[in-house]
C-alpha cells in the first residue's frame, strides 16, 4: 500500500514536470521560429516603464496621502487623510494653470498653508511627524523611476 502511494505521488510529480517542460518547449519553439533572443524576451516584462502625465502624477501623490493612515496637520489642526486629499484637490482646482508639474504641485499647493505659510505635516501612528513636502518629493522620485 505504502509503495503504491509513493509511486502515485512520483507519477503525479512527473506529469507536473512534463507539463511545465512542454510550456517551456513551446516558448522556446516560438522564440526560435520568430528569431527572438531569449534574453530580450525574458527581460521585456521587467524593463517596461510607465510614463505618467503630470496630472496623473499629481493624482497619484494625492492618492498616496489619501490612502496613508497618517493624520494631516494643517495650521496646527489634525485632519484625516481623506479630508487632506479633498483639501489638496480643492487647492489644485483653484490654482488652475499655475500648477504645470507634479513638482509645482508639491511646492505651491501641498507643502504649506497659503493662509498662514505654515508647513503641512503628516503624523503617523508611531508618532513620527514629517513635512508633506519631504514625503511627497520622496514619493514623486518613486513615481518617476
Amino acid at each position: 500500500m505504502f509503495y503504491n502511494y509513493n509511486l502515485q505521488k512520483m507519477f503525479l510529480l512527473q506529469i507536473i514536470i512534463m507539463a511545465n517542460m512542454n510550456k517551456l518547449l513551446i516558448i522556446f519553439t516560438f522564440l526560435l521560429a520568430n528569431k527572438i533572443e531569449a534574453k530580450t524576451f525574458f527581460a521585456f516584462p521587467f524593463s517596461i516603464t510607465q510614463n505618467f502625465s503630470e496630472e496623473q502624477k499629481i493624482e497619484k501623490l494625492i492618492n498616496y496621502i489619501e490612502k496613508s493612515e497618517a493624520l494631516f496637520i494643517r495650521n496646527g489642526t489634525e485632519y484625516p487623510a481623506k479630508e487632506a486629499a479633498d483639501h489638496l484637490r480643492m487647492k489644485r482646482k483653484k490654482a488652475g494653470n499655475k500648477v504645470k508639474t507634479a513638482k509645482d504641485f508639491i511646492d505651491l499647493i501641498a507643502s504649506k498653508s497659503s493662509m498662514s505659510g505654515e508647513a503641512y505635516q503628516m503624523k503617523f501612528k508611531n508618532g513620527a511627524i514629517i513635512n508633506t513636502r519631504d514625503m511627497l518629493n520622496n514619493e514623486l522620485r518613486k513615481i518617476d523611476k
